[in-house]
Order: structure tokens, then sequence, then C-alpha cells
């Protein structure tokens, strides 16, 4: 969800809107190969689940490059979703979603933050943050990589570890 995380990876990638996915639920479970968990939005057929996330435009030229990120084929599928804006309008998206899932995994201090950070940053509503905020993580084993993944928020305080 984080703009500048984002930017990074897609600088040509534009907002669109923030946006509810219904029957879904955000997890931290997808394996990732850092041996961390990373999020998912598990579809579950809830009614009483929903994932609040955020909408962006990548056009076509930087969507090898996002799928290359996000581990398209190593971990994540693409999926096609209907999500309704907060203004009440209906978009069809595509999502990642894992396929490679274990429950007991716990992502970096870092991940977490980035997931925050984007939160935050689009104005989710204080009772999603503070569940996000109760999600349990773990210290990365590469304290270089933290540093690295921190360095685009230096300007901002931390949210939590």
């Amino acid at each position: 969800m984080s703009r500048r995380r984002l930017k990074t990876r897609v600088p040509s990638a534009s907002f669109v809107a923030v946006a509810s996915l219904y029957q879904h639920d955000l997890r931290f479970h997808k394996q990732s190969r850092d041996g961390s968990a990373k999020c998912d939005a598990y579809e579950t057929r809830d009614d009483e689940h929903v994932v609040i996330g955020v909408v962006f435009e990548i056009p076509e030229s930087g969507k090898a490059e996002l799928d290359k990120h996000e581990g398209l084929g190593n971990g994540y599928e693409v999926k096609l979703v209907e999500i309704k804006t907060f203004s009440g309008e209906v978009i069809e998206a595509i999502t990642y979603c894992a396929t490679h899932i274990d429950p007991v995994l716990q992502p970096y201090h870092w991940y977490k933050e980035h997931v925050l950070k984007g939160a935050e940053e689009h104005g989710l509503p204080e009772e999603y943050l503070k569940r996000i905020i109760n999600i349990q993580s773990i210290p990365d084993p590469k304290p270089e990589r933290h540093e690295s993944e921190m360095a685009i928020y230096a300007d901002l305080p931390l949210i939590t570890t």
C-alpha cells in the first residue's frame, strides 16, 4: 500500500482509490523467499471479512517489473476481483493472491512497517490500522536489509516495530 515503496518498483504507478475487497481477510501468511511472511488477501467467502487496501493503476510497461518484485509464479498468482471504493464505485482489479502459504511464519518488522505506512498515508480506518499493528513481526536476520527497506522513509517517524 505504500506509495513510496511501489514507486521504487514501478515509478509510473498512479493512485486510483482506497477500496474494500469483501469476503477476503488480510493475512500475513504468504511464504516469502526470504523466510518471512508477506501479505495476502485470503479469500474466505465470509461476509464478515473485508480487506481494505489501495488501488493503483500500473501501466503495461510496468507490469512485468511489478510481477517480478511481487513473486508472480513464485508464491503469488494474479486474480481478478471486484472491489468497492469508499465513494461506492465498483471496480474490477487484479490482485496478487498467495499460493505458498505457511500460517506459522511472521513478517519482518520492515515489511509490516511498509504495510502500516501505506495504510496510514491513505487514511485507512483506525480500527484497521490497529489490526495491522497487532500483527506479530520479527527482526530480519539481515539488519542491512532492514535498513535498506526503511531508508525510503528516512524523513518519517516509525509507526511500530
